[in-house]
């Protein structure tokens, strides 16, 4: 078992169990276990927090991506255009659905969908963007926004990693997530703002496409045993929603932490010419779903070897970019077609960040990267 793991979920409950057991018995006493008034009452206040109009929780983020879609009326062949530097979710609910996913190179500074490829890749079959944001920051909307206006496009915002994050638009302060058509966000345990198990949910200010994305996760049916569509059953349970509603008090300050923990990370590896730490953009903040370094001419796996031995969890985030993936294996794309997700792909290594990090802990993990790089 690892001394520091990535995230320590357990020493997060316990700081709030008296929370979290209350609002399970309450659960369990009302028996209400499937869209109970838990559900609803966390929809609201997610509502509240992002400033939408509507918030509508599911099973899990990938339902969300895929609720997302089938909401906007596509036809097998449409054209999505997204990152190839991404979880594979974002493009398996493309392929799915029988729509196209168009993949582009992402930035190698902060690692997320390069605008300018976005553009080059329209052609008069894409119909979608799906912007990433990626570990934690959010990609740069005004300039997607504009490109998605000019060529009257729909966006469906990734949020899975960004919960939480602020973007200025148009001199406004936004959530990550509520600047396209339609938000998508993942609460599987390890996220900022994450449940006991599997959820979701999906945001729009979209009074018509809200009302159909509840009907598309309730098995297409407005009313009972009446189905206007081919649906699905995507449904955030009770419990679940319980738990959110109560650490949803706790997101910005949990941000905040995982913030502390990261300037203290970047001032330990400051000066270091092997490690590159991660750049936040000027338009956005950070909430630091992941801390993810790119190594230069380091060891990638012989340094996760030494951190292993101490106790000291690390992860790559991510191994292989979608556009190299077998399952996506397709002749438009090849190796050596977008160089930045291919060079991080071999070259960056996450570490351990979360809300329960003490200076010691951080002391001892930075120590031991850089005593790594020293000796090789």
């Amino acid at each position: 078992m690892m001394r520091y793991p990535m995230v320590d979920l357990l020493g997060q409950y316990q700081k709030i169990k008296p929370e979290i057991d209350a609002v399970l018995q309450e659960v369990i006493q009302s028996t209400s276990f499937i869209k109970g008034p838990a559900v609803e009452i966390f929809e609201r206040h997610l509502e509240k927090y992002l400033g939408v109009n509507h918030v509508i929780t599911c099973g899990n983020g990938t339902d969300a991506l895929q609720l997302a879609l089938m909401a906007l009326d596509l036809e097998p062949g449409d054209e999505v255009i997204t990152t190839s530097f991404t979880f594979i979710a974002t493009a398996e609910v493309i392929a799915l659905l029988k729509l196209t996913p168009v993949l582009v190179d992402a930035l190698p500074d902060t690692f997320n969908i390069d605008p300018e490829a976005v553009e080059k890749a329209i052609t008069p079959k894409t119909k979608v963007i799906i912007p990433v944001h990626l570990f934690g920051q959010a990609a740069d909307m005004s300039r997607i926004k504009g490109i998605a206006e000019k060529h009257n496009l729909y966006i469906i915002e990734d949020t899975a990693q960004a919960l939480g994050a602020e973007i200025q638009f148009s001199n406004k302060i936004k959530k990550a997530g509520t600047i396209g058509d339609i938000g998508c966000t993942s609460f599987f345990p390890s996220k900022n703002l994450g449940a006991f198990g599997d959820g979701g949910a999906i945001f729009t200010d979209n009074d018509e496409l809200a009302s159909k994305l509840k009907v598309l996760a309730n098995h297409g049916m407005k009313v009972r045993y009446y189905h206007d569509y081919i649906g699905m059953n995507s449904r955030l349970d009770s419990i679940q929603a319980a738990i959110l509603n109560v650490k949803l008090k706790y997101l910005d300050e949990y941000a905040a932490a995982r913030q502390k923990a990261a300037d203290f990370y970047n001032k330990t590896f400051e000066g270091c010419v092997k490690l590159q730490t991660p750049v936040t953009a000027e338009f956005t903040n950070h909430v630091f779903h992941q801390y993810t370094l790119v190594l230069k001419n380091v060891d990638r796996e012989g340094l996760m070897k030494h951190l292993a031995g101490k106790g000291i969890a690390s992860a790559i985030y991510y191994p292989v970019p979608l556009h190299l993936q077998k399952a996506y294996s397709d002749p438009r794309y090849k190796e050596g077609d977008f160089p930045v997700a291919e060079l991080l792909s071999e070259s960056v290594l996450s570490l351990p960040i979360h809300t329960e990090l003490t200076d010691v802990m951080q002391k001892e993990i930075a120590d031991a990267v850089l005593e790594f790089i020293s000796q090789h």
